[in-house]
């Protein structure tokens, strides 16, 4: 396995490891998303896998799982090369996956979930649920599972459906599980029992591939870690080089840059302010001012609380704590109707699910914020088609949306343009403060180039904006100012020169030890 000088020679295994891969490689178009990934597991172990977003760990476990077809690269299972994997030849070969989204059935009980995909006995040709019963009562005993076998998963906790998934797991006889971001909801003390499993798992033989970003868990768990920057496999750490100093500066790739000195800002007027905004457990404190004609970048890991601020900010939710200010005013609004009406836009993460009608058309699309300019006649109002169609004439002519007609259905449109649709709702709607949550997300780099061009003439006209990104190459290139989030708080802003990929990643990890620091009353 080939390793940066960072990895610690420990001599060749007696035995094959339980999991070898090499060289794995996968291109989407011209964008490569693995190029020469490497890594090694054995049986028993507890291996960490880390990497900023965009790191190619994801594309990585979809190899891994058969959902993905790698371009080139072995992976071998004890030591022997496996053809081409797809998800039930990864399941027979012991390989588990579970995700952030965890695969559970709601109205099925504690039992019917754990055995999801898996076989039953019957008898008389029904299924006998009392002798499965009997067989996975000590499994889940193991795993920590107290929810009787007959409840109901629909009230039961994240963490609990975690352990329902572990134990999924191991009725399927599964020799290495991949955890990908398993803490990401849950408490400390919820995942302290996760740990307690995860160890437990090791302990009978079961390797663990943990994924996360939160670098003080995989401290605490992994006895060797593989960091992946820029889809490959850049360092393998382990003994006396396992350090969070060495961890992040593989993670951003050099030493860490200094944060810089903020700037007194001269711009025109505050147009948004906020004040100690919280929502437990996502958001903590937050607290920042946001001038007319500045574009303020939001930046951090996932699951960092970006998202969920925004959704304060745009009223989809109710902050617990803390005020906000616009234009001077208090400013509080009970849903986003309210915010659009003060004058607060949100382009969401998710733009098919929560920003697009799909089967409707362009001109449709452009209206729904802007009904109050297409709408004609009082006592009988209906929606005059010349100005819905002017309307959308000119976002298509000046966002050079690449459509044939206004009446297309925007779901025939590339995601590029369907952005272009969303944020050119805005632009007839000329908010004073304009969101974009990953406006960027799954465009091409044209298409990208282009959006950042709509997003600096905004904040020419005096729009305020708000951009939240997972891609930390993209805030230097856009953004004036960005405040870094970690664990539902602002815990550093960077200006001027000091707007960096390198500050923006390696201030996403410190700030997870600052305030991990913080909770257990270390202050060092």
């Amino acid at each position: 396995m080939q390793m940066s000088a960072m990895e610690v020679g420990q001599g060749r295994r007696a035995v094959p490891p339980l999991l070898a891969v090499s060289g794995l490689a996968k291109a989407y178009g011209g964008a490569r998303a693995l190029s020469r990934a490497s890594l090694e597991i054995g049986p028993g172990e507890v291996h960490g896998l880390v990497g900023a977003n965009g790191a190619g760990k994801s594309t990585f476990i979809k190899c891994l799982a058969g959902l993905t077809r790698p371009d080139s690269g072995t992976i071998e299972i004890d030591g022997q090369p496996v053809g081409p994997l797809t998800p039930q030849a990864a399941g027979d070969l012991g390989m588990s996956f579970i995700h952030q989204e965890l695969a559970f059935v709601p109205g099925m009980t504690v039992l019917q979930n754990i055995m999801l995909g898996l076989p039953k006995k019957t008898r008389w040709g029904m299924v006998d649920w009392a002798a499965i019963a009997r067989d996975v009562a000590p499994v889940a005993a193991r795993t920590g599972i107290t929810a009787p076998l007959s409840a109901n998963v629909k009230g039961l906790s994240i963490a609990e459906n975690w352990l329902i998934n572990i134990c999924r797991a191991q009725m399927r006889r599964a020799r290495l599980i991949v955890m990908d971001e398993p803490t990401a909801s849950l408490s400390a003390k919820e995942a302290g029992a996760l740990f307690q499993a995860i160890r437990d798992l090791s302990s009978a033989g079961v390797a663990v591939l943990y994924v996360s970003h939160r670098l003080d868990e995989i401290l605490d768990l992994c006895a060797r870690v593989t960091v992946f920057r820029d889809g490959q496999s850049v360092a393998e750490l382990s003994g006396a080089t396992l350090t969070r100093r060495n961890l992040i500066d593989q993670i951003v790739g050099g030493r860490r840059a200094e944060a810089a000195a903020k700037v007194d800002h001269t711009r025109p007027q505050v147009v948004l302010s906020v004040r100690n905004l919280a929502r437990p457990p996502r958001v903590h404190g937050v607290s920042f001012d946001l001038r007319a004609g500045e574009v303020l970048g939001i930046g951090g890991l996932v699951g960092a609380g970006r998202t969920e601020l925004a959704r304060l900010i745009f009223g989809a939710d109710m902050a617990l704590a803390g005020e906000m200010r616009l234009n001077g005013t208090s400013y509080a609004p009970r849903s986003p109707a309210a915010a659009v009406k003060a004058g607060v836009g949100l382009v969401p993460e998710e733009r098919r699910a929560e920003a697009l009608v799909l089967p409707k058309s362009v001109a449709f699309n452009l209206q729904i914020a802007n009904l109050a300019k297409v709408v004609h006649g009082r006592a009988l109002p209906f929606v005059s088609t010349r100005r819905r169609e002017a309307m959308a004439l000119r976002i298509i002519r000046d966002l050079a949306v690449k459509v044939p007609t206004s009446g297309t259905p925007v779901e025939r449109l590339s995601g590029g343009n369907q952005q272009k649709v969303v944020i050119g709702r805005w632009l007839l709607r000329a908010p004073g403060v304009l969101i974009l949550d990953e406006p960027t997300r799954g465009v091409d780099i044209g298409a990208r180039a282009e959006i950042h061009r709509l997003i600096r003439d905004l904040a020419a006209s005096g729009t305020a904006i708000i951009v939240i990104s997972s891609e930390p190459d993209e805030l230097p290139d856009l953004a004036d100012r960005v405040l870094v989030m970690a664990e539902g708080r602002v815990v550093r802003e960077l200006t001027g020169s000091g707007i960096t990929r390198q500050a923006i990643v390696a201030a996403s990890y410190a700030g997870q030890a600052d305030h991990s620091e913080a909770r257990n009353g270390d202050p060092t």
